[in-house]
């Protein structure tokens, strides 16, 4: 059997794709988390990780270790609540911004459920400022949403990303003509930046297209209606980030946060724990 130190230290690893970021999730030191993924590379007869100055990525062998590791962490957190007898239980009313409820939303409701499954979920997908206003009116108790850099506010900050233009693989750009945009409605922080961009750079554009859903969104960009601008991480498979050559000014940075209600304790701090492991190492910020 694998130490789960080891694994949660590989977890951590394999998430964050750093060593620096699984250390201060873990609330170990660097060298720690170091030794730990020695051991178990030791183990496992073979390199998990390949590193370099700039990147680390999971090795064939690591990404078989996943799924093993996977298991061991989490049949040891199982052990652990049922013989503690601090079984959570209760409902929580989780606001998701749009982007994430394709991509990270599956894996945090997965692992909510096979660690909690007395947990239940009334699940909101809508753009983040409604969302912030909904859990400020004390209608949600926690939101995992977007904002963009230095905009103030309450709640904590899981990453800080660079946002990228995307469209389908064909998309071409004629110069001197508007440029098409595939937009959420109002309020919306990624349709914003984008704008603004836009017009920091002297470029004109048009709505060509404007969806409340991230499946009209993309389905639009594939169609080649038009581009939009999309936290890298979290690009649609079916879309692609648009090159340089074709001019679009830099979008900036976008921020995903994490809302929670006062107080927010029981099945509402279990649902906001998977969420930090897997957006991302979690700063408090106060604005």
């Amino acid at each position: 059997m694998l130490d789960p130190r080891l694994c949660r230290s590989f977890l951590a690893v394999a998430e964050t794709r750093s060593f620096t970021a699984a250390a201060r999730r873990l609330g170990v030191g660097q060298p720690t988390v170091s030794q730990h993924i020695r051991r178990l590379e030791s183990e496992a007869g073979g390199l998990l990780f390949a590193r370099d100055t700039h990147a680390v990525g999971l090795t064939a062998r690591g990404q078989a270790m996943l799924g093993f590791a996977q298991t061991i962490v989490d049949t040891e957190d199982r052990a652990a609540r049922h013989f503690r007898g601090t079984q959570v239980r209760g409902r929580v009313r989780f606001g998701v911004s749009e982007d994430f409820a394709l991509g990270e939303l599956p894996e945090i409701l997965r692992r909510l459920r096979e660690s909690h499954p007395l947990v239940d979920v009334e699940l909101h997908v809508e753009l983040s400022d409604v969302l912030a206003r909904r859990i400020a009116e004390g209608r949600l108790d926690l939101v995992l949403g977007k904002r963009r850099p230095g905009a103030p506010g309450p709640g904590r900050l899981l990453r800080r990303e660079p946002l990228v233009w995307i469209g389908s693989a064909a998309t071409d750009r004629t110069p001197g003509h508007p440029v098409p945009l595939v937009q959420y409605p109002m309020p919306s922080v990624t349709r914003q930046l984008a704008v603004e961009a836009l017009e920091r750079a002297g470029l004109e554009w048009r709505a060509a297209c404007q969806t409340s859903s991230l499946t009209g969104l993309r389905a639009a960009a594939a169609a080649g209606l038009g581009i939009t601008v999309h936290a890298r991480s979290l690009v649609p498979s079916d879309l692609v980030e648009l090159p340089a050559e074709l001019g679009l000014p830099d979008p900036g940075d976008v921020d995903f946060i994490l809302l929670s209600r006062d107080g927010g304790e029981g099945p509402v701090a279990a649902l906001a724990e998977f969420v930090v492991a897997r957006i991302g190492s979690a700063t408090s910020f106060e604005g």
